[in-house]
């Protein structure tokens, strides 16, 4: 039988496997859609409303969770890990000499152009503290009070030495745009525990990242799973509210009546972005309550402000870390927050000390505040940068000295969430150049995330292209020396 001419380029017109059965005539999109109306055709119980679904539905595990939520406290710019967390006294010892050769072979520097870099000490001093001796700067005098809550590891590495595609491979696993970041992965593989706002938010001051948006994005996911941006001042998401004049049972009818019609739209074709956007008006009405609660710092007494060094209604880190716990308290799953700028190439004595005034009380504040209201044990607190910095000094023509970026083994530490407390994982060279134990690679430490969640990294795949896809791509491993 001869197609007519519409019929054929309605057939030969690129379309999803989805649409081939419901446009091929044979009726198979059809019983499908019948049959999870009806049950399944082996029998199995479906409910009716199986497209429809909130997405964010919480979610089974993968296997026993020893966190429930994350609050990532992300150092953008590469903080130096040599001036806060290393302590090396060869570096005093030959500051100002040519570094050996030995370290520097096949190293690539990414704007250090000397062909013999000069070593560099730290200007500040480095002391051990707590039972577990940890150092750490005099530039971090609260961090140094809770080394004994805190697990160090020491020898993060990348290859990237670019801070767009290091920050794009720590949060996504990949170098380049379109991968979904960790907090997406997670909501997707969990969902929430919070019915009124997002389970995976996003926000910071300081700088913009790099790779801006992209380190909180669903890529290839439903946009369900994005993160949502917080704004730190006026109106925490931007067109939440309604305009002057609007009644809201009027926007309650208006989202009622585009939801229906999205939902026929779902029902024929089964398409996620169709359940993303019936999801995204629900949450965006329950948000017009639950947005402006949640950035009302009022009901918090002034000891727990105090204690984050936070004015209720001035923008700064400290009251960050302060919304961060607010968010996990309400269910949010996945916290993303950023600060810096650490990408002191120069100036880095004028410019290091500020950067760690700014966090330091903020990031020690949160560690107590959740230990003490119970929170510490099921949510996991993450900080660190994209990559470190140098050893050796990057010489400036008209400012003063800085370190480059240093991708090689660099230090970030957790808290909470299954961690053991006060311990360190893994050990440099005396220049603080190179590992000399084993290597936590960004997959390593993503695998590691997933795990304490519950969710085992070879398994939370999406099928897109024809392929599997997975946060660690075909690596990763997960760093169980750091269980309590």
């Amino acid at each position: 039988m001869k197609m007519s001419d519409s019929h054929q380029a309605k057939f030969l017109a690129p379309q999803s496997r989805r649409e081939f059965f419901l446009n091929s005539g044979l009726g198979l999109g059809s019983i499908a859609l019948a049959s999870l109306a009806r049950g399944s055709l082996a029998g199995e119980s479906v409910p009716s409303d199986a497209f429809l679904r909130n997405p964010l539905a919480a979610k089974t595990p993968h296997h026993r969770p020893r966190a429930k939520n994350v609050i990532y406290l992300f150092m953008l710019g590469g903080p130096s890990h040599v001036d806060l967390f290393e302590d090396k006294p060869a570096l005093r010892r030959f500051h100002g000499d040519a570094i050996p050769q030995s370290y520097v072979d096949g190293v690539k520097f990414e704007q250090i152009r000397e062909e013999v870099p000069r070593i560099m000490g730290s200007p500040w001093l480095l002391s051990r503290h707590g039972e577990c001796g940890a150092p750490v700067s005099e530039l971090l005098p609260h961090m140094a009070g809770i080394v004994d809550d805190l697990c160090f590891l020491r020898t993060v590495k990348t290859e990237e030495t670019v801070h767009p595609n290091a920050q794009l491979k720590l949060f996504t696993g990949h170098r380049d745009h379109g991968r979904p970041s960790m907090g997406s992965w997670v909501t997707y593989g969990l969902g929430s525990d919070s019915e009124n706002l997002p389970g995976f938010v996003a926000y910071g001051g300081g700088d913009v990242p790099q790779a801006h948006d992209s380190i909180h994005s669903s890529g290839f996911l439903s946009s369900v799973y994005s993160g949502v941006k917080l704004r730190r001042e006026g109106a925490p998401i931007l067109n939440l509210e309604n305009p002057a004049g609007v009644d809201p049972a009027d926007t309650r009818r208006l989202i009622d009546t585009v939801n229906a019609l999205n939902k026929l739209s779902l029902e024929k074709t089964g398409d996620d972005e169709t359940a993303a956007r019936i999801s995204a008006y629900e949450m965006a009405s329950r948000l017009q309550s639950s947005a402006p609660e949640l950035i009302d710092f009022s009901d918090e007494s002034q000891e727990t402000l105090d204690l984050y060094g936070a004015s209720a209604d001035r923008p700064s880190f400290g009251r960050d870390c302060l919304l961060a716990r607010r968010l996990v308290e309400r269910g949010v799953r996945f916290v993303q927050l950023h600060h810096g700028d650490f990408d002191h190439h120069s100036n880095l004595v004028a410019g290091l000390p500020p950067r760690c005034h700014e966090v330091d009380q903020g990031s020690v504040a949160l560690i107590h505040d959740l230990k003490q209201r119970g929170l510490l044990d099921e949510t996991l607190v993450v900080w660190g940068g994209e990559f470190g910095r140098t050893p050796v000094a990057q010489p400036q023509k008209n400012a003063e000295v800085g370190r480059d970026h240093h991708v090689h083994a660099f230090t970030m530490w957790m808290a909470g969430g299954g961690v053991k407390p006060g311990c360190s994982v893994g050990e440099t060279d005396d220049l603080g150049m190179h590992p000399v134990t084993d290597s936590i690679h960004v997959h390593d430490l993503q695998a590691t995330i997933l795990h304490l969640l519950g969710l085992d990294h070879e398994q939370l795949t999406y099928h897109y292209q024809g392929r599997e896809f997975r946060l660690t791509d075909v690596f990763g491993r997960v760093v169980e020396e750091i269980f309590a």
